[in-house]
């Protein structure tokens, strides 16, 4: 995906074993950040080639196709490992038995103490056969030669424990992104080897993990769906896509200059079959319903890690989803990890642990790496295979006190309920107010998403971002606490529940929660030069509703002009304590551009199929008995 994230081609090899993410930057930087990496891991002193011999199989699924494979296994045979895999679209490579990837496994430790590593080329993916299916649907009950992913892995495991010497029956899965979909997958008519599976940063559903969110198109992820809508017809070792060359640095002007997504159709064409996909069901439909995979994970039996990154950009719905699913619909081990990562932060070892401006502290990574995941995989894999593995049913970092913290439950069960209300005078209180708060939006002048000039490929700083710029537009509505008098840790959802009307039949809503940090807070080397800590506005999280799905996100529906109107928005989940000191803000708007496409705010069926004539300025409202509805730790 969800984005993305295939790394450019000059430096997958390097990166890629740790973390399937999607390509994100220039090969420049994605070099010198795999040699940093490198350097501080210490994994330049280990030669996998020394340690490993390498074997590619094409092993045949239950309907005839074959799907490459690689496994590297220890050299020494006197005992026996076990497998630990990893099912990807983003290749399986280096290929040829004679190349080597520079790190393999999950991490260095897995990698050291030695397991039989796998990693395979799903269907319809580089060296693979068969077609490829974005998010393939899951087929319950399959007969004869149906296959799904399901069964995909299911048929691999089954030759791996049959074929692959030297190992010890068990089999561990893990992925990141979307090879954390597909390790989510593995969950479904899970063989009887699989033991452990880690979904990390998996997507749960597509319409509201990566290209959507709400029912809002991601125009952020556009240039990724080069990676996912061509096809191929035969296995290759090389890409066999090509991204959109576009003549700018300036990703808001790109967009903006673009006007209509259907004038994106000049560098996507009927080829693209995913770009199709995207403008024939603009709403939630049964085609995007049967993507969806949390609603299958049910009666599950391996043992189970969720992890996510609290300000992950792409995947936060997906692992918060999974772990809830899971947890209440299945009897077995399931535990749950977040930490202040962006997408795949985990995975990667720099010494600081920072989003953007915000430092959170020293070796997150390494600690979660060795303390953690090895221990979880190594407990059911090599252990006593029972849930008493010392780990925390609950693990997740606190982004405000920035410590960690841990529950038997998720949300804490020692929370109460507390309503915020959005009302005159910009303030942020316990009491209901009257009257409206209103703003002109103009989509040919959008509320950006970042103050920084580029051109990304998926969008992952802005989570953390200071979002002064955006209190200082008049088409950003503030509403804010006073300054604290003692710590409030809010810690599990938050619920927007707006009460609107606009001038237009249509629009969108995002809703800022925003920690503002008071004058004496000291910059930090992540600091950027422009900027200053003191009074740095904090966005803790953030979301949007595309409004036309506000009651239904299959069948969208106009607003009624200058009638009040609720919209409610579910914002992910939280840990994080406002200081003493510090103040509570809440940022209102209808644009967030580019992140988001631009809703025409005049109502029309389907916005990939919009004209310029549709875009007009109109005038929203929000109610001072809005509200906005958290859980407060006690």
């Amino acid at each position: 995906m969800r984005s993305i994230r295939i790394l450019l081609l000059a430096v997958f090899f390097i990166t890629i074993s740790f973390s399937s993410c999607k390509e994100n930057d220039t090969v420049a930087h994605k070099e010198t950040e795999a040699k940093k990496e490198s350097k501080e891991n210490n994994v330049d002193t280990y030669d996998v080639k020394k340690h490993y011999t390498k074997q590619e199989v094409d092993i045949v699924m239950r309907d005839g196709t074959k799907l490459h494979t690689t496994i590297y296994s220890p050299k020494d045979t006197s005992k026996t490992y076990p497998i630990l895999m990893q099912r990807t679209p983003y290749s399986s490579r280096p290929y040829g038995e004679d190349q080597f990837r520079s790190k393999i496994g999950p991490n260095e430790f897995l990698m050291k103490e030695q397991n039989i590593i796998v990693y395979q080329d799903v269907r319809g993916r580089w060296m693979s056969e068969g077609v490829y299916d974005n998010m393939r649907a899951y087929i319950p009950n399959k007969e004869g030669t149906q296959f799904d992913e399901a069964s995909d892995t299911y048929d691999t495991i089954d030759w791996l424990v049959k074929n692959v010497a030297n190992n010890n029956g068990k089999v561990g899965i893990w992925g990141i992104s979307y090879p954390g979909f597909y390790a989510t997958y593995s969950l479904l008519d899970a063989h009887p080897s699989l033991k452990a599976v880690s979904p990390q940063a998996c997507i749960g559903d597509f319409f509201f993990d990566d290209f959507h969110h709400n029912g809002a198109y991601l125009l952020s992820y556009w240039r990724a769906t080069a990676v996912f809508g061509y096809e191929k017809t035969k296995p290759v070792k090389e890409s066999w896509y090509t991204f959109p060359e576009l003549a700018s640095k300036d990703q808001y002007q790109f967009f903006l200059d673009v006007g209509p997504l259907s004038n994106l159709d000049q560098y996507y064409k009927e080829d693209n079959v995913f770009w199709t996909q995207l403008k024939e069901h603009p709403n939630y439909d049964e085609f995007w319903q049967k993507r969806g995979i949390i609603q299958h994970l049910k009666d599950i039996k391996p043992a189970v890690m969720v992890v996510g990154g609290l300000f992950d950009a792409e995947d936060l719905y997906g692992p918060f989803e999974t772990y809830e699913n899971i947890e209440k619909n299945s009897k077995n081990y399931n535990i749950m990890v977040f930490g202040p990562w962006s997408h795949g932060d985990w995975a990667r070892n720099k010494k600081r642990q920072a989003v953007g401006n915000v430092y959170f502290g020293d070796d997150l990574s390494l600690n979660f790496q060795k303390n953690v995941e090895t221990k979880f995989f190594n407990h059911f894999l090599k252990g006593d295979a029972d849930e008493k593995t010392g780990l925390s049913e609950i693990q997740i970092f606190d982004t405000g006190k920035k410590e960690w913290n841990s529950y038997d439950s998720w949300p804490p069960k020692n929370t109460e309920k507390k309503t915020y209300y959005l009302t005159a005078n910009d303030q942020l209180g316990g009491d209901v107010g009257n009257g409206f708060s209103e703003f002109i939006s103009d989509p040919k002048k959008p509320v950006p998403y970042s103050e920084d000039i580029k051109m990304v490929f998926t969008p992952r700083k802005y989570m953390t971002d200071d979002q002064r710029f955006a209190a200082r537009r008049p088409d950003v509505l503030v509403f804010e606490t006073q300054v604290l008098d003692q710590d409030v840790t809010l810690s599990g959802e938050v619920l927007a529940k707006l009460k609107v009307s606009t001038t237009g039949t249509d629009a969108d809503w995002a809703v800022k929660l925003i920690d503002v940090y008071p004058n004496d807070a000291e910059d930090t080397e992540e600091t950027q030069g422009y900027l200053k800590m003191a009074n740095y506005h904090m966005m803790v999280r953030s979301e949007v509703m595309r409004g036309r799905f506000r009651n239904d996100f299959s069948k969208p529906e106009p607003f009624v002009a200058n009638q009040k109107t609720d919209v409610n928005i579910k914002l992910q989940d939280v840990h994080h304590t406002f200081k003493k000191g510090h103040r509570i803000q809440i940022q209102v708007q209808s644009t967030w551009f580019p992140l988001i496409d631009l809703n025409p705010q005049t109502y029309v069926p389907n916005i990939f199929k919009a004209k310029e004539s549709d875009f007009t300025k109109q005038t929203h409202r929000v109610y001072h008995d809005s509200a906005i509805e958290v859980s407060v730790l006690k």
